[in-house]
């Protein structure tokens, strides 16, 4: 018997890391570094206004046929608001795919200072983040900023070095003059890490183009909102927080506003910790066994049968919008797309990462439509 159990227990733990694998592989992993001292507010209002973009690039991706998990993480440095005994240093969000999350705290980051220190960030990023262990996915880190990238007691060779033996590549973004960036060592910091160096101009307005698509995009994501139903003790503030970042998103400029309806037409958004209609369609829950005391005003009249058909109809609803935003956005890229063959544009925060990160994700086999 004992022999029995033993030969049983060998198998479970061969298929173990085939189960992990399976399971992770398509999975991305970014950690984005921010400078938020005084001279970066031009940093910060590019990236509040590109994160979608960005998501959305990514999550146009497969691997192994599979569309990715996508987890995002933040962290900010060089404030001088931060303790200095951390090295003016604040994970702001840890990984996770919770994009309203990171869109929210993005927003409410403000510059002040300081000391930028390079080393010492991507250190806490490689210590302080759940990095897979897995190295067949992409695992990135995007660090933006403009002074040297040798400031601080913390060595940023060591620091990149660490972050390249666990898999992590790390991108460096100058804001500023490509030599200057060169001279001040960010592109050795990403030499070292497998990384790409790049600059981008922090103070580019960026200027709206407006497709045929987008005022219907922008009608939809109206109705989908209305397909989202809150359960559960966070779920009325979670929904105000998605609202709210549908506000903020179109406080920046209209190109970021349906940028976000098109992130939230796609499978890499989802909400089952608050909304009933995707916990459902994940068995994040089960309808018939749900308290009442969790349920939203609308749906605590209702007996079992009325919630389900009410979560079903919702579920159907949303799925024809979602498609329908999706179909819109391809039209609207490849519109956008022609127009952007006649136009030399310089590169801004979200074309920086978008390049670099398919170019390092192709070589982990993340498939993207040419």
């Amino acid at each position: 018997m004992k022999k029995k159990l033993f030969s049983i227990l060998i198998v479970i733990l061969l298929c173990i890391p085939m189960i992990y694998s399976q399971e992770d592989e398509s999975l991305i992993q970014m950690a984005i570094l921010l400078d938020t001292s005084n001279s970066m507010d031009g940093l910060i209002d590019q990236a509040k206004s590109q994160l979608w973009k960005i998501v959305n690039e990514l999550a146009l991706s497969k691997k192994n046929g599979k569309s990715p998990k996508i987890e995002v993480a933040l962290f900010e440095y060089g404030n001088d608001s931060l303790p200095q005994n951390i090295g003016y240093i604040r994970m702001v969000s840890p990984l996770t795919t919770d994009l309203d999350l990171i869109s929210d705290k993005l927003f409410k980051l403000t510059t002040n200072g300081g000391d930028e220190y390079c080393g010492y960030v991507i250190k806490d990023a490689i210590e302080m983040l759940k990095w897979t262990n897995n190295n067949k996915i992409l695992k990135v880190i995007f660090i933006a900023g403009n002074e040297p990238f040798n400031q601080g007691n913390v060595d940023y060779k060591k620091s990149c070095k660490d972050a390249i033996a666990k898999g992590v590549i790390v991108n460096t973004i100058f804001c500023g003059p490509a030599q200057e960036g060169i001279n001040s060592f960010w592109k050795n910091g990403a030499d070292l890490a497998d990384g790409k160096y790049i600059n981008i101009d922090q103070s580019v307005q960026y200027t709206y183009v407006e497709a045929p698509q987008d005022k219907e995009i922008e009608a939809l994501n109206s109705e989908l909102n209305k397909t989202y139903v809150s359960y559960g003790i966070e779920g009325k503030e979670k929904k105000d927080m998605q609202e709210r970042q549908d506000s903020n998103a179109g406080a920046m400029n209209q190109e970021a506003k349906i940028q976000r309806s098109v992130t939230k037409s796609q499978k890499q958004y989802s909400n089952s910790s608050w909304d009933l209609v995707d916990a459902v369609k994940d068995n994040v829950v089960d309808i018939d066994k749900i308290k009442d005391e969790d349920l939203p005003p609308e749906m605590k009249k209702m007996d079992k049968k009325a919630r389900k058909e009410y979560v079903e109809k919702l579920t159907k609803k949303r799925m024809e919008i979602q498609e329908k935003i999706t179909k819109l956005n391809k039209e609207r890229t490849d519109y956008l797309n022609n127009l952007k063959k006649q136009n030399n544009k310089e590169d801004t925060l979200d074309t920086a990462i978008i390049k670099s990160i398919k170019e390092q994700a192709t070589k982990k086999d993340y498939k993207f439509n040419p």
